[in-house]
């Protein structure tokens, strides 16, 4: 295993970029949601999850519907669309997750039906967010300690290339993360045609309709 010298191409981090007001109300809101355990291959995590414009079915291997994406999370996608040079509303998905103290996300890439370019909020307690990729017959790492109310970037070959995992959190964190949808990958409606994520909600959701 050998350390990288510099960050994964692709990968940009913004420390403070939340107020810490802002980050008070978030989290006050986030754990108002329906958070569900996320389950996978039959085992359920620590940690808790909600998504919102669009849900991932790991037996199916595809996108879902989700519910409507609550209003201060579109306001903060306004906020953040431009680190990524990106519209707002080309990020159709959100999910938020909660870590409760010793909660970990294991090695992986977002699913092959998220586009090319993820932005992230880290809200609560600090965390590390682990890369690794394949060089011949070793790992080539790299780490980043994700602060509260920062933000990152993943796009490029920190997107496809690399795999990012998080250890043992030490204190209660929540994260928003929010994804595109890759052409030709959202969910058929009944007249056969691809659906939208989530529109605007006027009020704040409460439900998850499916688990990433």
């Amino acid at each position: 295993m050998t350390r990288a010298t510099e960050a994964p191409s692709g990968f940009e981090y913004w420390p403070s970029m939340i107020g810490e007001d802002d980050e008070r109300a978030l989290i006050d809101e986030l754990g108002g949601y329906a958070l569900e355990a996320f389950v996978f291959r039959g085992v359920a995590a620590r940690r808790r999850v909600a998504h919102f414009g669009f849900g991932y079915d790991f037996a199916a291997g595809g996108l879902t519907l989700g519910q409507e994406i609550p209003t201060r999370l579109l306001e903060l996608r306004e906020r953040l669309a431009p680190l990524a040079d990106r519209p707002p509303e080309r990020f159709e998905e959100v999910l938020v997750t909660e870590y409760p103290p010793g909660a970990t996300i294991g090695w992986h890439r977002d699913a092959p039906a998220f586009g090319s370019t993820v932005i992230g909020v880290s809200l609560g307690s600090t965390c590390r967010m682990r890369f690794r990729r394949k060089c011949g017959d070793a790992w080539e790492t790299w780490e980043q300690a994700l602060e509260p109310r920062s933000v990152y970037l993943l796009s490029g070959a920190a997107r496809a290339s690399w795999q990012h995992s998080i250890p043992p959190t030490p204190e209660l964190r929540y994260s928003i993360t929010y994804r595109t949808i890759r052409e030709g990958h959202r969910p058929q409606s009944r007249d056969g045609g691809a659906v939208a994520g989530g529109a605007a909600s006027p009020r704040r959701s409460r439900a998850v309709e499916s688990e990433r």
